[in-house]
């Protein structure tokens, strides 16, 4: 059974007669969803019917077709697995204003589900759907393992003030998933028509989906198994070397919920001695990933640079008009045609593979900043590229993580430096004292 706390009711109400809807978003998968566990576990014990539904919106906050290729692939895994659990699985096209509401109406619906999400629109659709309906609407974090909105109450300063409220709830929700039982068949559910959908979309084609990574719940076990068993022992020592990569290949899964943070901390934790890799891996799965989850929740400028902190947007003035001597345009930068070639690199990484190295995606985005006119031009390109290029863009860890490198958020001032003021400062000598720059240009510029 669902922990209680892990549901907020964003709309009070008598549950009714119809089905329940799930109104998945965020959590793309069948295993390990809290949402449709409490979906499931309503449906049953009210003997009524468990639709899922997915909204797909044209040109989501500029997602090209490399990120809608991924996606789609996935949902068509999961409308299979849902199948397997008697649970139609129907995508609705166009603006979730009209389309959720209809189909409510449509149905009968007894109650609405979601999963949770900080981003300023999807907050914005559920409060715009709420008013339209009148059926309860019951929203599930199903993607921290401690509900955003308990972690804590207000925009955290940093991760040392974050760290001790995590570690005091984690023991109430790190908890096994429950067995999902099949529904009663009901209702014949026709499958979706695929090729149809794929051709509706009003995208951006010009960026090419990735082949050599698979999308779905099994691909996202396979890549946590391997990580496990090949890159965890090393991930401590070797996790900022671009040159080795030992990071965990999992984040554009967990970007579109293809594996669920718990189930990935429940393997580490059961299967693995606690030392200095296991902390470390633990440290940025749960504090800073569900940390970026906070800033994003609680400031609603996340991602602008009025969201930053009094003091970052202070240095960052008193050198606004700072000599540069290098300035690129958003063109330049997005065709990696800087004087750097380790800059160039990681962007043909991004370009080329849908993912750049963690430790790369600092020092891009620090000198992005460098390079540009002002903080506000630095922080519009580098969410631009990350979130056109990127498998996992148009995500907290993206904003918070080109906030942190351009603004200064989770971090504290440094030695004041031209330009940067006192915001954290990376340069090229930085990167070759810690690994074999060579190394990582030829292996970015050898795959195809």
């Amino acid at each position: 059974m669902i922990n209680r706390k892990r549901i907020r009711y964003l709309k009070e109400g008598e549950i009714r007669k119809g089905p329940i809807i799930y109104w998945m978003s965020r959590d793309q998968r069948v295993n390990d969803n809290w949402a449709l566990v409490h979906a499931i576990e309503m449906a049953q014990d009210n003997d009524k019917e468990c639709i899922v539904i997915f909204t797909l919106v044209s040109d989501f906050l500029g997602a090209t077709l490399r990120q809608y290729d991924f996606m789609i692939k996935g949902l068509q895994k999961l409308e299979n697995r849902l199948s397997r659990l008697n649970i139609p699985f129907i995508v609705l096209l166009g603006d979730p204003l009209r389309s959720v509401p209809a189909f409510i109406e449509s149905t009968k619906a007894g109650c609405l589900i979601t999963d949770f999400d900080p981003l300023k629109i999807k907050r914005k659709w559920k409060e715009e759907v709420g008013r339209q309906i009148v059926i309860p609407i019951h929203e599930v974090d199903a993607h921290n393992i401690i509900p955003c909105w308990l972690a804590s109450d207000k925009e955290e300063y940093a991760a040392y003030t974050f760290r001790p409220k995590i570690r005091k709830l984690l023991p109430d929700f790190l908890d096994e998933f429950p067995p999902l039982t099949p529904m009663p068949s009901k209702r014949h559910a026709e499958g979706n028509n695929w090729d149809a959908i794929i051709a509706s979309l009003h995208i951006s084609r010009s960026v090419k989906p990735v082949e050599w990574m698979k999308p779905g719940e099994n691909a996202a076990r396979i890549t946590l198994e391997h990580f496990l068993s090949e890159k965890l022992t090393n991930y401590s020592s070797l996790r900022n070397n671009p040159a080795m990569n030992v990071t965990s290949g999992l984040s554009a899964y967990l970007h579109f919920g293809h594996i669920a943070a718990q189930r990935i901390a429940l393997e580490v934790i059961r299967g693995h001695p606690r030392d200095n890799n296991t902390d470390a891996f633990l440290e940025e799965l749960i504090v800073r990933r569900e940390l970026s989850d906070n800033f994003c929740f609680y400031n609603p400028n996340y991602d602008s640079i009025s969201g930053i902190r009094p003091w970052a947007s202070q240095t960052l003035d008193q050198h606004r008009h700072d000599k540069r001597d290098y300035v690129y345009t958003t063109d330049q930068f997005e065709r990696a045609l800087t004087h750097d070639d380790l800059w160039n690199t990681a962007q043909l990484e991004m370009i080329k593979t849908g993912r750049m190295h963690s430790y790369m995606r600092m020092y891009w985005a620090k000198k992005i900043l460098e390079w540009s006119n002002s903080p506000e031009d630095a922080l519009r390109t580098a969410i631009y590229l990350n979130d056109k290029y990127e498998l996992d863009g148009r995500d907290p860890n993206g904003y918070t993580g080109c906030m942190w490198s351009i603004g200064g958020i989770h971090d504290r001032p440094w030695t004041e430096r031209k330009i940067f003021g006192k915001i954290r400062f990376m340069n090229r000598k930085g990167c070759e004292r810690k690994f074999d720059v060579n190394k990582y240009i030829t292996a970015v510029n050898q795959f195809v």
